[in-house]
């Protein structure tokens, strides 16, 4: 092979064939490759490096072997016969392989992470990029640091099903569970399911860190017992893709009445007409016309297609009214204090809602303390 003789004299072709010490066939595996990998190959030179390589992985020194992995870990010169041999030698000769050579197939990942032990598996997960079928053999197979490895690496892809069987096996792990906490879009049941095995500071992370999805942010909300910290109502006015958060909850029966009139006595009217509209199975452009554009009859009609219990209507219609009666006034502080004067005047209409709702909207007043009434204060305390 002209190009590969090229890089070696005869002298060192003659002890990587016959035989030299170790330390001497490991220098010239390294040279002869290096070059190979540089070269530009025709395929009769790609033919006889492949057969070279098959050699190299075969000597019976580690120095030689060791040298062959180390300097084409991340080539696509080397055949994938060659590449699942030197990933089932030794650790220092496997790892460096896994880590970096593209000729894997999933199935030889797979394999590798189902039978190769801890270290492996770390080294599989630590690969830039990581298919669902792989990571899902991690879930399945990994240890706990090789799961946490995986989670942690932004480019691996998840499968709902590999997320739910790592939460299952390591739901006493903190660290993995944190893992997957910090993930930047993780599934709703994924969440759902995570949220009542974390707490604290980690919980709090998964609602208001800024890289959260919205389907992340929502289904903590749902899953919490803590209404006082985690509020439906102001997910609704994060969540980006409302449709589905909508969506969401209905499929989770957390779509009620109490919500929506908390939703909607709050300002958040586009929660309220998707809420109608998911409730109701009308398009949203035709519920948003009956709400704003039918008169009192267009909101009954849609309402009660809805199911929603027919005492509570006037409360709605005085909700509604109230929003249709208020605009924003252009100032800084304009979304609070159109909130808060929304639920005043919502509370000051005579009408029948339960005791809890009527302490949770107070609350929400409470919580909307305005910047001027903040300087107020203090100046008053002054």
């Amino acid at each position: 092979m002209t190009t590969t003789r090229s890089a070696l004299t005869d002298g060192d072709i003659r002890m990587l064939i016959k035989g030299a010490e170790p330390e001497e066939r490991a220098m010239i595996a390294h040279r002869l490759c290096r070059h190979m990998d540089r070269a530009g190959l025709t395929d009769d030179e790609r033919t006889e490096a492949h057969r070279i390589l098959r050699v190299l992985s075969r000597d019976a020194a580690e120095q030689v072997r060791r040298a062959l992995a180390v300097t084409l870990k991340a080539s696509p010169l080397v055949p994938r016969d060659v590449a699942n041999r030197l990933a089932r030698d030794i650790e220092s000769i496997a790892v460096p392989v896994l880590n970096f050579s593209p000729v894997f197939d999933d199935e030889d990942l797979a394999e590798i992470v189902r039978v190769g032990g801890p270290v492996r598996q770390g080294a599989v997960a630590r690969r830039t990029v990581l298919t669902e079928k792989v990571t899902g053999a991690i879930a399945e197979f990994g240890v706990a640091e090789a799961v946490r490895t995986a989670c942690e690496n932004k480019g691996a892809a998840f499968s709902e099903q590999g997320l739910t069987t790592a939460i299952e096996r390591f739901e006493a792990a903190e660290s993995v569970l944190e893992a997957i906490a910090l993930r930047s879009a993780l599934p709703a049941s994924v969440t759902e399911r995570l949220v009542t095995l974390v707490t604290g500071e980690l919980r709090e992370r998964l609602v208001n860190g800024h890289d959260v999805a919205p389907a992340t942010a929502l289904a903590v909300a749902i899953g919490t017992r803590e209404r006082a910290s985690l509020d439906l109502v102001e997910q609704a006015a994060r969540a980006a893709d409302l449709p589905a958060f909508v969506a969401h909850l209905r499929r989770g029966q957390r779509l009620s009445a109490s919500l929506l009139l908390r939703g909607l006595a709050n300002g958040q009217m586009s929660f309220f007409e998707w809420g109608l509209a998911e409730l109701s199975g009308v398009p949203h452009h035709r519920t948003w016309l009956m709400v704003h554009d039918a008169g009192e009859l267009g909101l009954t009609a849609i309402y009660e297609r809805a199911g929603l219990p027919v005492r509570l209507l006037p409360a709605f219609r005085a909700a509604v009214d109230a929003y249709h009666s208020m605009e924003f006034d252009g100032r800084a502080d304009d979304l609070p204090r159109f909130q808060r004067r929304m639920l005043e005047r919502f509370l000051s209409q005579p009408v029948a809602i339960s005791r809890e709702d009527v302490d949770w909207l107070l609350d929400k007043i409470d919580q909307l303390t305005l910047p001027a009434e903040v300087d107020e204060a203090q100046a008053h305390a002054a």
